[in-house]
């Protein structure tokens, strides 16, 4: 018998539905201190993107902020999402019945957000016994998607090289990192009328789908491989 794949998960759109709260956190917060923002700006423009890129990226466009301002504004933006998950956080649907039928298989979640929001979410949806400590912040490994390194340096801590890695992502820097780490991708397309999933990666639309997909890479799991298809 083959040794299960290692499955590499985002948090945010992945596993919890946590995107429109964060966008609609920082669709108040972010005005406040002057960039001018929207909800259906972050889930249009920047889900899944790093929060000081986007910030950085406001400020070309509208005004420079001051250091200490950037960081009273991520603060506040943090404090508010951490009370808006312990209330209304739930997981993405399907998932945790994905989880269960998964269970065989080593697991960790690798996100761009902090550490204690990853903790914060898993708990939150009951998704904390899945993983344990397996948790991987671009903060504390010091790489953001869509830079591979922070799944590199989260499959190297988990002990699997990238080719028995498998990254399940919503996001397009999620999808773009694992498959630039010479990872299989499972790019989880909540929205496949406008976002097109690229060559290398396995699109699925809902995450009752994603066991067959694992599935169907396991038994190639030692073979180089170009893979695109579409579980529907």
């Amino acid at each position: 018998m083959s040794v299960p794949l290692c499955l590499l998960f985002d948090s945010d759109g992945t596993l919890v539905d946590s995107e429109i709260l964060l966008a609609e956190v920082m669709g108040e917060v972010l005005p406040r201190h002057g960039l001018p923002f929207t909800a259906a700006q972050y889930m249009e423009e920047f889900r899944g993107v790093r929060f000081l890129t986007i910030v950085l990226e406001l400020e070309r466009r509208h005004r420079t902020l001051g250091e200490t301002q950037r960081q009273a504004m991520e603060a506040a933006m943090r404090e508010s999402m951490e009370v808006r998950m312990r209330a209304q956080l739930m997981p993405i649907t399907g998932m945790a019945e994905a989880l269960e039928a998964l269970s065989d298989h080593p697991r960790a979640v690798v996100s761009n957000g902090p550490e204690r929001k990853i903790r914060c979410a898993m708990e939150c949806v009951g998704f904390a016994h899945h993983f344990g400590d397996n948790l991987f912040s671009a903060y504390t490994l010091g790489a953001w998607k869509p830079d591979p390194a922070l799944y590199l340096k989260a499959a190297e801590a988990m002990g699997h090289p990238p080719e028995r890695c498998v990254v399940i992502d919503d996001a397009a820097v999620g999808v773009a990192a694992g498959l630039a780490a010479g990872m299989r991708v499972i790019h989880l397309n909540h929205f496949p009328g406008v976002e097109t999933t690229p060559a290398g990666a396995i699109a699925i639309h809902r995450a009752s789908a994603l066991p067959a997909a694992v599935a169907r890479l396991s038994p190639c799991a030692d073979s180089h491989f170009t893979l695109q298809c579409s579980i529907k």
